[in-house]
């Protein structure tokens, strides 16, 4: 808690926030990772409480009172007599288990791999909330770039329209062309309208991801470079991705087998299960076990004279020692019946062991095919929104001189405008694919 809180007020305090500042803030907040840390808190617990059950014996005290009324036995005399007595017993008593089929054993590694197991289920948690908020981070800055690009077209056939029109004044233009002109500027701004609201949307979802105070505004970081500084269509990447060494994707799937927390969390329930199973074996075999204990007691009688509570306590005084065996004979195949349970337990957490492996080995695969796709399509867009730039400065010069119409400027405006939203769109799939091989060869999203 004290994490989110620090979080919390770092957030609040500054102007902008980066993708790094989003993560962290969704990861402090979040009710999933709240949740998750309540869960690896039961494991701590559970493996305290195995770790207690193995190397320390049960210990009890008792003690009761009370009174009877009528036919009772005399323990002085062993005979029935009818009198009000009352009676007093304490007792202490401990008990361990000296062999109990490897139960206690098996149940403390079990709690210690359940315990990773919780940490590995908040990696993947933290996992997933990051790579939402990346996600929805870069939707934002999509459609904010996007309603850039409309604002200035919207400028800009504002401005043709108010020449055009003088133009038609002084004969230079026709009608048509100027009402033309005015249902270019209407689809801009109608186009402009239905962008501010996807921004907004998408600011509003990237808020809920973060569970972002209600009301207060959220400031982001917007300066994402399109181009690197050399203008060469050559990818954007931070410098800590540029620093690495490529790896191939054989090396990337076997790391990600070995490190990714979906396939650990799956290996250490199989070999849970393999430890269920072998404790269910183990159960069929006698049970050993050693006690011992202390009592005392205090009675007395009406109309009859007893000793003392310090001499009766003293001299009613009692200890035991006890070692026993437990044979299992028949329990109406209940031990068969949990065997049989937990093997196909075992069975099934190996079948979805397999399948996880298989999954994220595909899935690493996918990820590296589309991260090499998307960069050979942020390339191409580059390239694309060069040259439509070009001819849209071009047409825009025809239009003022009046060698084009305005129905051909409007398809060479359109052409530029996608060819500017398929180049941000590639760069954002570009760097979440990237992210996502990175994440499967260790790094973390939050560290990116």
């Amino acid at each position: 808690m004290v994490l989110a809180s620090a979080a919390t007020v770092h957030a609040s305090a500054q102007t902008t926030m980066s993708l790094h500042d989003c993560m962290a803030y969704a990861i402090s907040n979040s009710t999933k990772m709240r949740i998750q840390q309540a869960a690896i808190g039961d494991a701590q617990i559970s493996r305290r409480d195995a770790a207690l059950a193995l190397f320390t014996p049960q210990i009890n005290a008792n003690t009761y009172a009370y009174y009877n009324f009528g036919r009772s036995i005399d323990p002085q005399t062993n005979t029935y007599f009818n009198t009000t007595s009352f009676h007093n017993n304490y007792g202490v008593s401990a008990g361990y288990d000296l062999f109990d089929g490897f139960k206690a054993v098996n149940n403390l590694k079990i709690s210690k791999t359940g315990l990773l197991i919780a940490g590995s289920q908040e990696k993947q948690v933290e996992a997933d909330i990051c790579l939402a908020v990346m996600e929805a981070y870069y939707n934002v800055v999509y459609y904010k770039r996007l309603v850039d690009v409309y604002e200035e077209q919207v400028s800009v056939a504002e401005q043709a329209l108010v020449k055009a029109r003088r133009q038609e004044e002084l004969g230079q233009k026709g009608h048509a062309d100027v009402i033309q002109m005015e249902a270019d500027l209407a689809d801009r701004e109608y186009d402009l309208i239905n962008t501010r609201n996807q921004y907004e949307s998408q600011k509003m979802t990237l808020a809920d991801l973060m569970f972002w105070p209600v009301g207060e505004e959220l400031e982001i970081d917007f300066s994402i470079p399109l181009r690197s500084s050399r203008n060469d269509n050559s990818l954007v990447i931070s410098s800590e991705a540029a620093g690495e060494v490529e790896k191939s994707a054989d090396s990337v799937v076997a790391f990600a087998l070995d490190h990714n927390p979906a396939v650990q969390i799956a290996s250490w329930q199989a070999l849970n299960a393999k430890r269920e199973l072998n404790t269910a074996k183990w159960q069929t075999l006698p049970s050993i076990g050693l006690y011992a204990g202390w009592n005392t007691s205090y009675y007395t009688y009406q109309g009859s004279a007893t000793a003392t509570f310090r001499d009766q306590f003293r001299n009613n005084m009692g200890e035991y020692v006890e070692l026993s065996l437990s044979i299992p004979i028949w329990n109406r195949l209940n031990k068969q019946s949990t065997i049989s349970r937990k093997r196909h337990a075992f069975e099934k957490a190996s079948a979805e062991l397999d399948q996880k492996r298989r999954d994220v080995e595909s899935e690493v695969r996918r990820a590296i095919q589309d991260r090499d796709g998307a960069a050979t399509a942020y390339e191409q867009a580059c390239r694309k929104a060069e040259v439509q730039s070009e001819a849209y400065t071009l047409n825009l010069k025809k239009l003022e001189q009046g060698l084009i119409s305005p129905l051909e400027f409007q398809t060479a405006n359109n052409n530029y405008l996608k060819a500017q939203a398929d180049e941000m769109n590639s760069l954002f799939k570009y760097l979440i694919k990237h992210a996502v091989v990175r994440y499967y060869n260790g790094v973390e999203y939050v560290n990116q």
